[in-house]
């Protein structure tokens, strides 16, 4: 077991099987958050095999070999505990917030589906969830406005074949095709101690956390080999401007914008987090003030219109999207977004860069301030980047970014070549229809 106790604010644990260990301070007493992150997201799916991540996601809760199905969620539950789960390209995170005494609870809990999961799971268990995500998708995505946006854009940011190219709620006809081996290897291949960091809020000694770990997860074996993703490197731009057009039942036109920027983690990401703070976020925002505000060409989304999608293994998109208003067609609205976006080339005032920097730091600020939320950026900050002191850091990263930098990326990025855009316009009314009666 190594330990590292350096750090200001977090100590950090390594067992002998590889499962990094973090705790840090909470700022509510008699009260526990627990958050594992473990390296496994839809980038490590491969065509014709997409979905398995975000399933995984639902299998672990659905009992192992301590534990019967719905147990976990139960148990949690009647403390008053708030419990649940997400999965994205890069990682798939299980968290829990009790009280304190319940902290041995929960770490069992987890080291048990960990160890034992494959013992509790059935042909019946994967026909019950692969259903359960399956209507998922169909709320969620397929009969919801504008549902199938983040699916579009994946597949026009990024080509076919690559990892990043589908979304981690992944494809019918592959959610079908699961069979309970393959779940079974999966689970395997990307369920490990050594994949997984477990983060520990609390106001418990460290070294009290330390020893809890150890005995609950210090017995379980690493993965006999770390599994690998598939290749995700990208270079240049985009190659735009490509288009999805798409006419289907939704109240209004929607105009969703997409550009290349760089991986999560790189300068040139925080550069173009500023720049979309700057478009798209808070009611100061351009696109906000011009127009919601100025022009009334889009729906009063509160200054919600841009924000990065961060990928920490390939490039990421910062994407731009708006509503318009009644009267406004998509061509109108989708010209004039691009017109708005092309104006940061020509400039940022250092009141606007302010601003930004502002908005960011206050949402990143807010997460930091109850124990789960800090619980979950320590675990991202240490699976992704294994610097869990970046939870703490990060905003120092946005103060040396000028607006020179702003302005040098925009040339460079948000252009023509380098844009996706993916656009739905309503249904026509039949005209043809007869009128009723009267």
């Amino acid at each position: 077991m190594t330990i590292n106790g350096a750090a200001r604010r977090v100590d950090q644990f390594t067992l002998d099987n590889g499962l990094r260990l973090v705790t840090a301070p909470a700022s509510t007493p008699q009260v526990a958050a627990v958050n594992l992150w473990y390296g496994i997201g839809s980038r490590f799916e491969v065509p014709g095999r997409t979905g398995f991540a975000h399933l995984f996601e639902h299998l672990m809760f659905q009992g192992s070999g301590n534990v019967a199905k719905g147990e976990h969620f139960d148990a949690v539950e009647r403390l008053g505990g708030e419990i649940n789960a997400s999965t994205s390209t890069d990682r798939t995170n299980y968290y829990e917030t009790v009280p304190e005494h319940a902290l041995d609870l929960v770490l069992w809990l987890e080291a048990d589906r960990l160890a034992t999961l494959r013992e509790g799971m059935s042909q019946e268990v994967l026909d019950n969830q692969r259903d359960v995500v399956k209507n998922e998708r169909r709320q969620r995505y397929d009969n919801q406005p504008y549902g199938t946006a983040l699916e579009r854009i994946l597949r026009l940011g990024y080509p076919e074949g690559h990892p990043y190219h589908h979304s981690t709620i992944g494809s019918m006809a592959d959610l079908d095709a699961a069979d309970l081996d393959y779940v079974l290897d999966f689970h395997r291949r990307h369920y490990g101690p050594d994949n997984a960091v477990l983060t520990v809020v609390s106001n418990l000694d460290p070294h009290d956390v330390r020893d809890r770990a150890e005995r609950y997860f210090g017995a379980i074996p690493a993965r006999p080999a770390a599994a690998e993703a598939p290749d995700a490197a990208l270079a240049g731009l985009l190659g735009g401007p490509v288009s999805d057009h798409v006419v289907e039942t939704v109240p209004a036109p929607g105009v969703f914008l997409g550009y290349r920027v760089a991986p999560y983690g790189d300068r040139d990401f925080d550069v173009m987090h500023l720049a979309s703070a700057v478009l798209g976020q808070g009611q100061g925002s351009r696109l906000y003030r011009r127009l919601v505000l100025e022009r009334g060409l889009a729906a009063d989304d509160g200054g919600a219109a841009a924000d990065l999608l961060p990928f920490r293994y390939t490039p990421s998109l910062m994407l731009v999207n708006m509503i318009a208003r009644e009267g406004v067609s998509g061509d109108e609205l989708e010209t004039a977004m691009i017109e708005e976006i092309g104006t940061l080339a020509d400039g940022v005032t250092d009141e606007e860069l302010e601003r930004a920097r502002a908005v960011l730091e206050r949402d990143h600020q807010q997460a930091l301030s109850h124990p789960g939320g800090l619980a979950d950026t320590i675990g991202a900050s240490t699976q992704l980047f294994d610097d869990p002191e970046l939870a703490f850091t990060w905003p120092q990263r946005w103060s040396t970014v000028t607006t020179d930098d702003v302005v040098s990326l925009a040339k460079r990025l948000l252009v023509a070549e380098n844009r996706l855009s993916v656009r739905f316009d309503p249904e026509a009314a039949d005209e043809s229809a007869e009128e009723p009666a009267a």
